[in-house]
């Protein structure tokens, strides 16, 4: 199942379990533990001081109490001293312990702060780096859903030179296309604008099909049969899709995680053979098989989308693509970093 990054309180999430980085001590620390320690009720406190300590980048096991979440993970996060004492593997270790402990009791779907980049100073970039390589490493294997909440913006930062890269690329692909008006362009629409307007696009017509000729007067206009029209169908965005996976030579299991994509959503394209998805879900698609822009075209056109100049989102898709990265979870970041939908579903 797919890493969602979301803006969002952790205290809102409604999940099986959201983690909370604290102290070794477990009494609480302020920022998000403090909001978490709030929220849940006196119970939490009593439960934690109960446990007593928690070594750095393990974690332990509490209810909710009064959260929308049933549990909470409590993690000791690094404290940034100057990178050279052991502060990245502590803090990969974090990531790897709340997951194992969700694993084991086998939870759907949990949620995670960015640990360690607020108070503990931890480098925000380094941290975000961290944890979507962990949470992503964990989910080619296991079936859950993860999210990263993001409440505080500046928590959230993804490479100075990649953001001013992809700054730069848009600026010259995009604002070209934009030249009419010296206005600020607006930023793009998200999720549900997006597919809205997706909805009400004309389907593209055929490869190769030509008008069809109108009869002469008195001619009779000619039969065409449900089988005529069924044989002279181009190939779909499903059928398209599976011969790509089989060509790679890649199992199913490891295309929809690399896209993203949770396997219930794999099921119903793999069994409708005119399932149409949304455009974020078919390029999802397109990054999971890594396909070049030619072929990422193709692969779009099946589903009745394109790539344009004019839309934000497409061009930093471009970006990537144009790039060779095919890395869903640095391209989300750079998507969410720049406030545009994210691939996947």
């Amino acid at each position: 199942m797919p890493l969602h990054i979301i803006r969002n309180d952790l205290t809102l999430m409604a999940c099986d379990a959201v983690v909370n980085p604290t102290n070794e001590q477990l009494v609480g620390t302020g920022g998000v533990d403090g909001k978490l320690r709030r929220a849940a009720g006196p119970e939490l406190d009593a439960a934690c001081a109960k446990i007593g300590f928690c070594a750095p980048g393990d974690a332990v096991l509490t209810r909710g109490y009064d959260l929308p979440a049933r549990y909470v993970i409590h993690t000791v996060g690094p404290r940034w001293v100057d990178g050279t004492h052991g502060e990245a593997e502590t803090l990969e270790r974090c990531y790897r312990a709340c997951l194992a402990l969700a694993a084991k009791r086998r939870f759907s779907s949990m949620a995670f702060p960015i640990i360690a980049a607020g108070s503990f100073g931890f480098p925000k970039e380094q941290a975000l780096e961290i944890a979507t390589r962990e949470i992503g490493g964990f989910l080619r294997y296991h079936d859950m859903t993860v999210y990263l909440v993001v409440y505080d913006a500046d928590l959230f930062q993804i490479g100075k030179q990649r953001f001013q890269d992809i700054a730069e690329y848009i600026d010259e692909h995009y604002v070209q296309a934009h030249t009419l008006s010296n206005a600020r362009e607006p930023m793009a629409p998200r999720r549900e604008e997006m597919e809205r307007s997706e909805a009400s696009m004309a389907p593209l017509p055929m490869s190769g099909a030509a008008p069809a000729a109108r009869p002469a007067a008195g001619q009779k206009k000619p039969r065409f049969s449900l089988r005529d029209l069924e044989r002279d169908l181009d190939e779909s965005f499903s059928q398209m899709l599976l011969r790509k996976i089989d060509e790679q030579g890649m199992k199913d299991a490891e295309c929809y995680k690399k896209a993203n994509v949770d396997r219930k959503l794999f099921s119903k394209i793999r069994k409708d053979v005119y399932y149409k998805p949304s455009k974020p879900t078919a390029i999802a698609f397109a990054i999971a098989l890594e396909l070049d822009l030619r072929e990422t075209e193709e692969l779009l056109k099946k589903a009745g989308f394109a790539l344009s100049h004019s839309n934000r989102f497409d061009v930093i898709i471009e970006y990537f693509i144009v790039h060779g990265n095919y890395d869903i979870f640095e391209i989300n970041e750079a998507l969410f970093a720049f406030d545009q939908p994210l691939l996947g579903a």
